[in-house]
């Protein structure tokens, strides 16, 4: 009896283990709205990621509107985009600043190798304003935050 519980309480613990690392985060909800749906159209904004900006910086878009954002690393450096609220956003540069090297497992964020390219899919559901913004330690600090306005 004794070595079930022990063995259901290891595995409980090996589960759990990747969370306590932060090697993949999960948000679960999201704020800014919901992952696109690829069967549905979508307009297409290009994002390039340099030292420290976003150009563009600044989208606007229509509630339940679906994004197709083309993000392209043009810096040296890695550079994340994660869309989220500013809260959120500076909430997760705290936990990044413990965990630097965190890969982002989640539909409204990507981390990108120097000359990398991909694609974030999302469809803004809700009417606000909302960031894009890199969370690898110093960025965010030196300026790398964009918007995004849902009308």
């Amino acid at each position: 009896m004794k070595t079930t519980i022990k063995l259901a309480l290891a595995l409980a613990a090996l589960s759990i283990a990747p969370a306590l690392g932060h090697d993949k985060h999960d948000h679960g909800s999201f704020s800014a709205g919901e992952p696109g749906n690829p069967k549905q159209p979508a307009r297409t904004i290009e994002i390039l990621l340099n030292e420290m900006d976003y150009a563009p910086a600044k989208i606007e878009v229509k509630r339940g509107e679906q994004i197709r954002f083309v993000l392209r690393n043009v810096g040296k450096e890695d550079h994340e985009f994660l869309l989220a609220t500013t809260k959120e956003n500076l909430a997760h540069a705290e936990v990044m600043k413990k965990h630097p090297h965190m890969e982002h497992d989640e539909p409204n964020g990507v981390r990108l190798a120097p000359s990398k390219t991909a694609e974030v899919l999302w469809k803004f559901t809700k009417a606000g304003t909302f960031e894009f913004s890199c969370l690898i330690p110093g960025h965010r600090d030196y300026g790398m935050v964009g918007h995004v306005t849902v009308n």
